[in-house]
């Protein structure tokens, strides 16, 4: 395999921006959390800590599926990206667990929070976070990796919202159980996200099938080619984000012409499912018999 371009690589410029800027609030945030007493806003804070190290993962892991093929790894490095998202798909998961931790601890010991600051400081967060969804929108489409940045982002955003309304309701009402409550909010809403990211990426390590994809589909229309009789030993698997491979035996009639017949179907799979990187092995009638025989 020679092409090492991934479908993340289209995203790095992106990614590198949508790093400076997390990692700068980030930073306002932690001052502003500490200044405020605001958990909501901590807790946020810590969130944009998995953001900055999930995006910089992202742009790590892309660098390395760039790396050539070798003898010892013939697919080259594109897992990393994969393993970049089940990892960024861990941290969130530690951190909305910690957010709820937090939270339970601050209803039974409520603390003094100075709600106008708070609400400055959600709003700025706002704003870079919704900078960052339109910087890693269009990549979220075609890698998982850059999925796996872009839910963090979209997370984000909705904590930055969640804690403005907080701030709001604390600077009018002064009501203390409004920063835990919003608090607990952010890490209920990480959770099931932060499940499909992690579900998928271990799908694709364990090579199941695209979830896009049905094999029934594939072989049927496999078999529809002209002189194509059956279809066995078919796998079908993503390499990486944007990436499916699919091997498979192809019985043909004993007259067949077995190059026209992997080009026909190798168009087809480009064309109709997206798969352009396809092993096949063509059998006629008489090889498929011999191969079928048990050996003593």
């Amino acid at each position: 395999m020679t092409e090492t371009r991934s479908a993340a690589s289209n995203s790095r410029s992106r990614l590198s921006f949508a790093l400076l800027l997390t990692a700068t609030y980030m930073v306002a945030e932690i001052i502003g959390g500490l200044l405020t007493g605001s958990l909501a806003l901590l807790a946020d804070a810590a969130h944009m800590g998995t953001d900055v190290g999930g995006l910089a993962l992202a742009l790590f892991a892309i660098w390395l599926a760039g790396k050539p093929a070798n003898p010892s790894k013939t697919y080259g490095y594109y897992r990393a990206e994969i393993l970049a998202a089940l990892m960024n798909g861990m941290m969130l998961f530690g951190v909305a667990f910690y957010i709820l931790y937090e939270a339970y601890q601050r209803f039974n010991a409520p603390v003094e929070v100075n709600g106008l600051p708070m609400l400055v400081v959600a709003s700025v967060g706002l704003a870079v976070n919704l900078t960052g969804l339109f910087l890693l929108k269009a990549g979220a489409a075609e890698s998982l990796n850059v999925k796996g940045a872009y839910l963090e982002v979209v997370s984000d955003m909705l904590s930055s919202l969640g804690v403005m309304v907080a701030a709001g309701l604390i600077w009018l009402t002064g009501w203390k159980w409004v920063d835990p409550a919003f608090s607990m909010l952010i890490g209920v809403f990480i959770l099931p996200r932060t499940w499909s990211l992690i579900r998928e990426a271990v799908d694709i390590l364990m090579q199941s099938m695209p979830r896009h994809l049905n094999s029934e589909d594939i072989e049927q229309a496999i078999r529809e080619q002209e002189d194509v009789q059956s279809v066995h030993d078919l796998h079908v698997w993503t390499i990486t984000s944007g990436k499916i491979a699919l091997s498979g035996h192809i019985q043909i009639v004993p007259t067949g012409d077995s190059d026209r017949v992997i080009s026909g179907v190798n168009r087809l799979l480009n064309n109709r499912f997206g798969i352009a990187h396809a092993t096949l092995q063509v059998e006629k009638e008489i090889d498929s018999e011999r191969c079928a025989t048990p050996k003593h």
